[in-house]
C-alpha cells in the first residue's frame, strides 16, 4: 500500500531521495567507494539504473588520465576524488584524483620504488577512512595521509613487525576498523598486527597466528558475537579477536606459489579460493571448531576475484569463467571460449569482466542460467611501459555511474549510466 507523502517526515524524504540519486548514479552527489572490493568486501557496486547493454565501441569515456606511472594499485572513491597508486621519477606515490574531471589534485610520496619482473610499483589499494587516507608501498612501507591535502600523517614498514616483502611484494589493502588499521606484515613475530588509527602506535600482534603473508586481505567479521578479523596465509585460514589480537580459530589450507584472493563471509561460513590447482573451499566457524563444509578443485582462482552473487559465486577457475554453488561448492556452468582469464566486479545485476591479455571488457549477466555476455569493448590506448610479463590485472569498479579501469600509467573513467554524458571526453 502506498504511504500518502504527507505522513513521510521531511528528513526521511531526503534521505530516501539521496539514496535513490546515489544508486542510480547520480555524480552531483558523492559516491563512495573506501576500499578494495568496497565497503563490506563484497565487490558490489551500490549503483542501479546502469546500461545493460553498451554501444558497439563501447560506454563513452569520460576522461582519461595517463601519468599514473607504473604499479596494479585500484581505486578508492570518496567525496568526489579517487584515489590509487602509483610511480613518479624514482619514487611509489599516493593519486589523488577529481572524479568528476580525471584531474590530479595531489601526489604523495610512499618510498623507493618496488622492483618485480612482473611490474614494478605499488600492488595495493589505499583506504578511505573520515578525514585520512592509509596506503601500503609494495615493499611494506604503509602511510597515513590527510585525504585533502596528501600531507603525511605518520608512517611506519612492516619489517618494524618482522614482515618480509613476499616474492611479488606487499598486495593487500589495508582495513581500517574503528580506532584500528588492520594489516598482515607477516612472520614468525605475528602474521597480522593493529595500530592506532591516529599515530601508528602498535595496539597488538597477533602472536599466535603466523606464517607467510601473501596477497590478501582482512576482512572484518562478527560471528557467534565476536568481532574478528579473518585472513588467509599461504597454509593456514584463520581469525584473531578485533580487540586483542587473540587466536580465535584457523584451519589448514594447501595453498602453493601465490595466495591472492580475499575470502568471502557470509554469516558464520568463510569462502576460500587459490589458483595454482588449488582449488576453493567452504568453511563454517559456528560452532567451536571450523567445519569444512566443501572443498574441491570447481574454482581454482588466480588473482581477478570472486563475487558472491545471491547462492551462486562467479569468476576465473584457471580454465575458464565459472558460476559455482555456494552451498555445495558443485559447477553450475564453465565458459572457456568466448573470454579469456581476468578480473571480475558485480553491479545491477551484471558481472564486468576484464581480460588480462587484450584488455576486452564483457558486460556479463549475473545468471546461473549460463554465460551470456550483452557487450563488450577493448581498452585503448594500452600502455607503453608496461612489464613485458605484465598485463591488466587492476579489477574494474563501478560507482557513481561510471567505470574505472586502469592500465599502468593510463587511468580510464566510462560513463555507464542510462545516459550519455553531458560533456565530451577530455584526456588529462
Amino acid at each position: 500500500m502506498n504511504t500518502p507523502m504527507r505522513s513521510v517526515p521531511l528528513l526521511g524524504l531526503l534521505l530516501l531521495a539521496t539514496a535513490a540519486a546515489a544508486q542510480q548514479g547520480d555524480t552531483s552527489r558523492p559516491a563512495s567507494w573506501p576500499r578494495f572490493r568496497g565497503a563490506v568486501n563484497s565487490d558490489h557496486s551500490p549503483d542501479t539504473g546502469l546500461l545493460k547493454k553498451w554501444p558497439e565501441d563501447g560506454p563513452p569515456r569520460r576522461w582519461l588520465y595517463s601519468n599514473a606511472g607504473n604499479g596494479y594499485s585500484g581505486f578508492s572513491v570518496a567525496d568526489g576524488k579517487v584515489y590509487t597508486m602509483g610511480t613518479r621519477d624514482d619514487n611509489e606515490v599516493v593519486l589523488c584524483l577529481d572524479f568528476a574531471s580525471g584531474k590530479e589534485l595531489w601526489a604523495t610520496e610512499v618510498g623507493p620504488i618496488y622492483a618485480n619482473d612482473w611490474g614494478d610499483g605499488p600492488r595495493s589499494t589505499p583506504t578511505v577512512d573520515r578525514e585520512l587516507l592509509f596506503a601500503m608501498g609494495g615493499g611494506g612501507r604503509l602511510v597515513c595521509l590527510d585525504r585533502k591535502s596528501g600531507k603525511k600523517v605518520w608512517n611506519t614498514r612492516m619489517s618494524k613487525f618482522g614482515g618480509q616483502v613476499p616474492q611479488w611484494g606487499y598486495c593487500e589493502s589495508l582495513l581500517v576498523d574503528g580506532n584500528r588499521v588492520v594489516c598482515a606484515p607477516g612472520g614468525a613475530k605475528g602474521a597480522i598486527v593493529a595500530l592506532d588509527r591516529g599515530t601508528g602506535r602498535k595496539l597488538w600482534q597477533a602472536t599466535e597466528f603466523t606464517g607467510k603473508a601473501e596477497y590478501s586481505s582482512v576482512v572484518p567479521a562478527k560471528i557467534r558475537g565476536k568481532s574478528q578479523y579473518i585472513r588467509l596465509l599461504q597454509r593456514k585460514l584463520g581469525a584473531v579477536d578485533a580487540g586483542s589480537g587473540k587466536l580465535l580459530w584457523s584451519c589448514e589450507w594447501p595453498g602453493r606459489t601465490a595466495v591472492i584472493p580475499t575470502p568471502i563471509v557470509d554469516g558464520s561460513q568463510v569462502y576460500v579460493t587459490s589458483g595454482y590447482g588449488v582449488g576453493s573451499m567452504l568453511v563454517d566457524v559456528g560452532s567451536d571448531e571450523p567445519k569444512v563444509v566443501w572443498q574441491n578443485k570447481v574454482m581454482k582462482n588466480h588473482h581477478g576475484g570472486v563475487v558472491k552473487v545471491g547462492a551462486h559465486l562467479y569468476g576465473h577457475a584457471d580454465v575458464g569463467w565459472v558460476c559455482q554453488n555456494w552451498s555445495d561448492g558443485k559447477e553450475v556452468w564453465r565458459e572457456r571460449e568466448k573470454l579469456g582469464k581476468g578480473a571480475i566486479h558485480y553491479a545491477d545485476g551484471m558481472l564486468y569482466c576484464l581480460e588480462e591479455r587484450t584488455g576486452t571488457v564483457a558486460l556479463v549477466e549475473a545468471t546461473p542460467e549460463g554465460y551470456k555476455e550483452a557487450s563488450r569493448f577493448k581498452l585503448s590506448p594500452q600502455s607503453k611501459i608496461r612489464a613485458r610479463r605484465g598485463m591488466i590485472w587492476v579489477h574494474p569498479v563501478v560507482i557513481g555511474g561510471h567505470l574505472l579501469l586502469r592500465d599502468q600509467e593510463h587511468i580510464y573513467c566510462f560513463d555507464v549510466r542510462g545516459k550519455a554524458p553531458e560533456k565530451p571526453a577530455k584526456k588529462v
